[in-house]
């Protein structure tokens, strides 16, 4: 996982494939818990599918940022994982873009 401080409002975060993926997302989760006070993008173009540990751990980092007036972005879904939002019925429960340069500028622009 890659992490870069976009703004002082925006996170980017890259994630890798499964099953690291899962690890990364507890390290953010544990991050965001200290300072939640940011706005984070999600680049998955380098995920090829998503675990359901995963997609909990998604659901969480989501409810966070909520709960603390900041917005999750998923950026750069393969249309293989993003088949998995749907199958889930999560696919209307998060925010997804096409590309991480989409999702920064939309959040740049409610900033």
């Amino acid at each position: 996982m890659s992490t870069q401080n976009w703004s002082e409002d925006i996170v980017l975060i890259n994630l890798t494939k499964e099953p690291d993926m899962s690890n990364e997302l507890q390290t953010l989760i544990g991050s965001v818990r200290k300072n939640p006070g940011k706005d984070i993008v999600i680049d998955m173009s380098n995920v090829d599918i998503v675990s359901s540990s995963s997609i909990a751990k998604l659901l969480k980092l989501r409810k966070i940022l909520k709960q603390n007036n900041h917005r999750l972005v998923i950026s750069s879904v393969s249309t293989q994982t993003h088949k998995i939002f749907e199958l889930t019925g999560l696919d209307g429960v998060f925010e997804f873009v096409e590309d991480k340069f989409i999702a920064l500028a939309g959040l740049q622009l409610t900033v």
